[in-house]
């Protein structure tokens, strides 16, 4: 097994050895490797520290080793790797093993942890490259285990991406095949991590609370504290710097045992922002360096970025101009580089999508170029026929190139739609309707013209498709966003916001004739024609806010509007409510 030899290099057993101390120990006496490693598998979040000694001890016994507990161990391996943040050898490792191994299980689970770690490196588009062919790879998987660490990785790469509506499906369904403690707590810690990232929920959310608590009660320390930072980033946004301190400095040293370098940086920037918010500015200075400190070399994380402000933030307090400069150098930068990260994650995203499909069809066109050839030789041998059938050859490789020319400009134009519409409904999605309503307020305003927003939720949506299944409930968004547009104007403005929540601007419109407009929808989707009927019923609440009470600024429009439908579903659902 030559071919596995070669996949740990020097500096992962140096760094094995930092977690695990003494490793002289190897395979005991009547030892089974694999059982060993497939129990250190199951527990190297929730028992790090045990994890890595174990590998460190099995390691110098991998030549007596049966072919599957190699390829096992050399995983794990490469998974510490990326753990411990030596991302440098932990690719060329995971790669190896995603493009090689024998084991289609351990090939799929190699993918998962190379999208993770391609993602956090900024290598978007090869991540999302890698996540096309995983998520094509699953339905050929049976094992449990691996097809939920896939789903997994899956979300957490989408939410880096600001695919917050796709990371919650992924999410779910991980949550649908997990079936311990430990993978049922971090898938849906992920859900709900998807959810604040999405602004759909605060830190003060119940399901923060629980999963907390199931994670802590699984012994995934590290699924927990995630949940925690979300917690504490929350209080210090609404202004509650100590309530944060309080929570970040009891888990701190929790955070440290583990020793994950993006999580170890990520409490100690929030540290360093709550202790400048609080006004202690000595206590702000320490943890901002030392989040520097353990921020992964050459990555503008997050951390990082919050980090060199507040230092920047602290030398300017001090008047240590000097320094002042050099920090706000160093945040400029990485603020700039982690602002064009967050575009190029997007656009990798889309990029990949439409290379897929370019790539298909390419290859269509290749396989029609390949029997081409294959004419032309039968035709060289008929030299009466040869004139013609070079003509007629010609004609058709002129047609391919055609044909392959305007499928690709066809995908542009669906690349640039998909881009700006909610793939599910046709409708705006949420980046594009913001962005019309914005330029609608703009013009409204200068005009004095009245504008309304509706915004309306579905009322026990997740009933819909617990009971009748996913698929159902795509059929009734489908029959909702075409029973709505039914009962709007061309000038209006119709999006989807994210799973059950739809908005409508409208155009020219008083309080009375959006709250009729409101009731008009309300009626579509309660009663539904024939022509979009389905097996379900749904209904709406819905929440009307207009500029003649609230001014053209969009986002207390959606505010009002949003305080408006949850009264309408406090009101018993299924009606409107107009702001006051």
């Amino acid at each position: 097994m030559r071919y596995f030899r070669r996949w740990l290099p020097a500096v992962a057993l140096a760094t094995l050895a930092l977690y695990a101390g003494d490793g002289r120990a190897q395979l005991r006496a009547g030892e089974n490797p694999e059982a060993t490693l497939t129990v250190a598998d199951a527990t190297k979040t929730s028992d790090h520290p045990a994890f890595v000694a174990t590998l460190l001890r099995l390691a110098p016994s991998r030549q007596q080793m049966p072919a599957a507990a190699q390829m096992h161990l050399a995983y794990l391996e490469a998974w510490q790797l990326a753990y411990a943040g030596d991302h440098a050898h932990a690719t060329p490792a995971l790669e190896r093993i995603a493009d090689g191994a024998p084991d289609g299980v351990l090939r799929l689970r190699a993918t998962a942890t190379l999208v993770n770690i391609l993602g956090v490196g900024r290598h978007y588009q090869d991540a999302f490259v890698r996540l096309d062919a995983m998520v094509a790879a699953l339905p050929g998987v049976e094992d449990t285990h691996a097809r939920y660490q896939a789903l997994a990785e899956a979300a957490q790469l989408l939410i880096m991406a600001g695919q917050y509506d796709l990371a919650r499906d992924y999410a779910s369904r991980a949550i649908d095949i997990a079936d311990t403690p430990s993978s049922i707590c971090k898938s849906n810690a992920i859900y709900v991590h998807a959810l604040y990232r999405g602004g759909r929920i605060d830190g003060d959310d119940a399901r923060f609370t629980q999963w907390v608590a199931e994670c802590q009660h699984a012994g995934e320390m590290i699924a927990a504290n995630e949940l925690r930072a979300d917690i504490a980033d929350s209080a210090i946004q609404r202004g509650h710097p100590l309530t944060a301190v309080a929570l970040l400095d009891h888990y701190y040293d929790s955070v440290r045992h583990d020793a994950q370098p993006m999580q170890v940086s990520q409490y100690e920037s929030l540290l360093a922002r709550a202790q400048w918010q609080a006004g202690n500015v000595a206590l702000a200075d320490r943890y901002a360096l030392a989040a520097i400190r353990s921020s992964i070399a050459g990555e503008f994380s997050d951390p990082y970025v919050s980090a060199t402000e507040t230092a920047y933030l602290v030398a300017k307090k001090r008047g240590d101009w000097r320094s002042a400069t050099l920090w706000l150098e160093r945040h400029a930068e990485a603020d700039k580089a982690h602002l064009d990260d967050v575009g190029a994650r997007a656009l990798a995203y889309q990029m990949v999508k439409q290379e897929v499909a370019a790539s298909r069809t390419e290859a269509d066109t290749l396989d029609k170029q390949n029997q081409i050839l294959h004419l032309q030789r039968e035709a060289d041998k008929r030299d009466a026929e040869t004139s013609r059938l070079y003509f007629l050859l010609s004609l058709t490789v002129t047609g391919g190139i055609i044909l392959w020319l305007i499928r690709t400009r066809r995908s542009q134009r669906r690349f640039m739609r998909m881009a700006r519409h909610d793939s599910l409904t046709g409708i705006s999605n949420r980046q594009h309707f913001v962005d019309q309503c914005t330029t609608a307020l703009v013009d409204g305003s200068r005009s004095a013209e009245p504008i309304a927003l509706v915004l309306f939720d579905l009322d026990h949506f997740k009933q819909i498709n617990d009971t009748y299944g996913h698929a159902e409930g795509d059929w009734v968004l489908l029959r909702v966003a075409a029973e709505c547009r039914d009962c709007l104007d061309e000038s209006d403005v119709f999006g989807r916001l994210g799973g059950e929540e739809f908005a409508v601007l409208l155009r020219n419109a008083t309080v009375e004739q959006a709250r009729e407009r409101a009731e008009r929808m309300r009626v579509a989707i309660g009663e539904p024609s024939g022509e979009h009927r389905t097996i379900v019923r749904a209904t709406a609440s819905f929440g009307v806010a207009s500029t003649a009470s609230f001014g053209y600024d969009l986002d207390r429009l959606l505010m009002k509007a949003d305080e408006a439908m949850y009264a309408a579903k406090a009101a018993g659902r299924d009606c409107v409510v107009v702001a006051s």
